[in-house]
């Protein structure tokens, strides 16, 4: 069976973490862990993942121990597929700092961005036709 090649963006990380009890970010990190989707990383997504996932304020509601999202994000990592990005797609999203998912995304073949986020990409000035951008819940329907 082959991986389906994802870029996870940081919401659908955070969403998966903070959620109680089942949820479609849960099930989109638990299908990376699986084998079922294989998620895209590179260096600025890595570092961005990093930064995110330091903010103890974002996590005071958090169910999981700062160890158990350390040993998660971890096993996490080790299923991503290292995917260097040799060429900037920029400008091209209105924001910024979400062009690195969609580069990652170009550079390692994927198929969808998941994101809860769906509003950050819309507006893009390029687009890619074989990239989807999709919510968690589309991403477990669809594939």
């Amino acid at each position: 069976m082959r991986m389906i090649p994802i870029a996870v963006d940081t919401n659908t990380l955070v969403a998966a973490m903070l959620g109680k009890g089942p949820s479609a970010s849960r099930t989109v990190i638990r299908r990376c862990l699986q084998g079922a989707y294989q998620p895209l990383i590179g260096a600025a997504l890595f570092t961005k993942y990093q930064a995110v996932m330091a903010r103890a304020s974002l996590f005071r509601q958090c169910s999981l121990t700062k160890a158990e999202r350390e040993a998660l994000l971890n096993a996490f990592y080790r299923v991503c597929r290292w995917t260097p990005v040799y060429y900037s797609w920029r400008p091209n999203l209105p924001d910024e700092a979400d062009n690195h998912i969609l580069e990652i995304a170009v550079a390692g073949g994927a198929v969808a961005i998941v994101t809860r986020n769906i509003r950050d990409f819309i507006n893009a000035e390029l687009g890619f036709p074989g990239i989807r951008i999709l919510t968690p819940e589309k991403m477990i329907k669809e594939y």
